[in-house]
């Protein structure tokens, strides 16, 4: 039984990490003895071409999508290419959009076969043993599927009690090594679940209303590993890791004791940090806690069921500020009753809390598939403009508040965009006079980096650039600059750089043929001394 997981492509600019639902999928399949690759569309280029070439050397018996709503359409693509190129394939898509959107995205894509509701480990397991025992669909708990025609929906799935008996992510059938070499974050979870009830959030619908967690010894254990990698950052990714302060102290003393030197960050909720718990986190490797503000509006803080208030938010702030760890949070733009005053106020808010330390920016609502705030929009105000799933990316305006309208919203978030611009562009212009300091120049450069190793990436220069000669005593990541040069049309300085520093730390490796070397793009990592994912 051979298993291909796909992670569709969206962009660079969403600040992406290595896929770890598909991490986790993967876990669980190959612990049945399910052989499994996964082809990751996000730093990986190729696309249809690339696909095909899979399909055919790999054979897969069933194809697992997952997406968001920004890229459901592409997965959806993807899923008719398979068909096309091998039709006994059974296609599968799951995530939070088709979770919620299951007989819509069906009827809409014929290619695709199946999909899995919610939590997916035991549902894509189950589904995979039916398929090669050539067993009925109907058996299999959380799925939606075609059958005579018409679409089945099997009963729901409960969620796993326990989560540690999970096996671990299987991130060494994942490229580590390009998200790496972008300098791009590595996440982990410790929990599922969140008992909050937010009108704009999918996530208590997706993973319960029950925080559950990882035993500290396999938290500690996994974030040492990544720690191993090299990744300049762990985003720990759970809905709210701070939800049990005496865990998280735990998980704190737990790094402490092993003298674990990881750079970290997590996601909290504004009532639920004292300077005392981030201390010990600053202390632990913490470097930034993450808050949804959303508002500074009572009303509207009320009315989306936020259960924070504007001072609780400001008190979390100096909390940051006095512990020593970043504070960042964002804001949400057209929440039912937004209004010009209220965005001022919300606008005047951030710059106060900057002025103490924040680092923040702004979202626009998007109304996804599975909130409150799409089931119940008439009822709250809002008006939805468009079901164009590419464009709810949260950067563009897809509803709007009679009070708020979309022109307006987009307005402040160009505003936004154009303030980011002339930032960078400043920096840029004391960096040409000498004036930069040392951390404005590593923020300029590192993005400057990030886009064009990207585009290299993508391009495949690196990989049309062939063999390099290696004659005695010259240095063959000249010639590769020389030569990805002439292909991309970028300044050879730049290049010289990024591919001399991608190469000092193995993300770009070379193979010796005879008298000359190829190079290529690292793609799996092993621990620092060796070992596996």
């Amino acid at each position: 039984m051979r298993v291909l997981l796909i992670h569709p492509f969206y962009p660079i600019d969403e600040t992406p990490s290595p896929p770890l639902g598909l991490a986790y999928l993967a876990g669980a399949l190959e612990a049945s003895g399910i052989e499994v690759r996964v082809l990751d569309f996000v730093v990986t280029p190729g696309g249809q071409d690339r696909l095909e070439a899979v399909l055919n050397d790999f054979s897969p018996r069933l194809v697992g999508l997952t997406a968001v709503t920004m890229n459901v359409d592409r997965a959806l693509s993807l899923a008719a290419a398979i068909k096309r190129l091998e039709p006994s394939i059974l296609t599968v898509l799951g995530g939070p959009h088709a979770s919620f959107c299951a007989e819509e995205t069906l009827a809409l894509c014929p290619a695709l076969d199946v999909v899995v509701r919610g939590e997916g480990e035991e549902t894509l397991r189950e589904l995979c043993l039916a398929l090669e025992r050539r067993g009925p669909l109907g058996g299999v708990r959380g799925i939606v599927f075609r059958e005579g025609g018409g679409l089945q929906a099997t009963p729901g799935r409960a969620l796993l009690p326990d989560l540690d008996r999970l096996p671990p992510p299987a991130r060494h059938r994942l490229p580590l090594g390009r998200y790496r070499a972008l300098g791009l974050p590595v996440s982990m979870t410790t929990s599922r679940g969140c008992p909050h009830r937010c009108i704009f959030c999918v996530g208590r619908r997706m993973v319960g209303a029950r925080v559950r967690t990882h035993g500290v010894r396999r938290v500690v254990d996994e974030l040492a590993y990544l720690g191993s990698l090299g990744f300049p950052q762990v985003n720990l990714a759970d809905d709210w890791f701070t939800a049990d302060a005496r865990r998280c102290h735990a998980v704190c003393d737990e790094i402490l004791a092993r003298g674990l030197s990881v750079r970290w960050t997590s996601f909290a909720r504004a009532d639920s940090v004292s300077e005392e718990l981030l201390a010990k986190m600053k202390a632990a490797g913490c470097t930034a806690v993450s808050f949804g503000l959303e508002s500074a509006n009572r009303q509207i803080l009320r009315t989306v069921r936020k259960g924070i208030t504007p001072e609780q938010a400001e008190a979390a702030v100096e909390a940051c500020r006095r512990a020593g760890v970043t504070a960042m949070a964002s804001f949400i733009l057209g929440l039912p009753g937004e209004t010009p005053e209220t965005l001022k106020e919300t606008l005047a808010f951030g710059e106060r809390l900057a002025a103490r330390g924040l680092q923040y920016g702004f979202h626009l609502l998007a109304p996804f598939p599975g909130t409150e705030v799409r089931e119940r929009s008439a009822a709250l105000g809002l008006r939805i403009l468009t079901d164009d799933w590419t464009r709810y990316d949260a950067n563009r305006a897809v509803c709007e508040t009679q009070a708020a309208p979309a022109a307006l919203l987009e307005g402040i978030a160009r505003d936004w965009e154009e303030r980011f611009r002339r930032y960078l562009e400043g920096i840029g212009r004391k960096r040409l006079e000498g004036r930069a300091t040392d951390e404005e120049r590593s923020t300029l450069e590192n993005l400057e980096r990030i886009v064009l190793l990207y585009e290299l990436m993508m391009a495949e220069a690196v990989e049309r650039a062939g063999p390099v000669e290696a004659e005695a005593g010259a240095d063959p990541l000249a010639g590769l600059v020389e030569r990805v040069a002439r292909i991309s049309g970028q300044d050879r300085g730049r290049l010289a750089s990024a591919l001399t520093a991608a190469a000092a730390k193995g993300d770009l490796a070379c193979v010796r043929e005879g008298r000359s070397v190829r190079f290529r793009w690292r793609e799996f990592l092993a621990p620092a001394g060796g070992g596996g994912g």
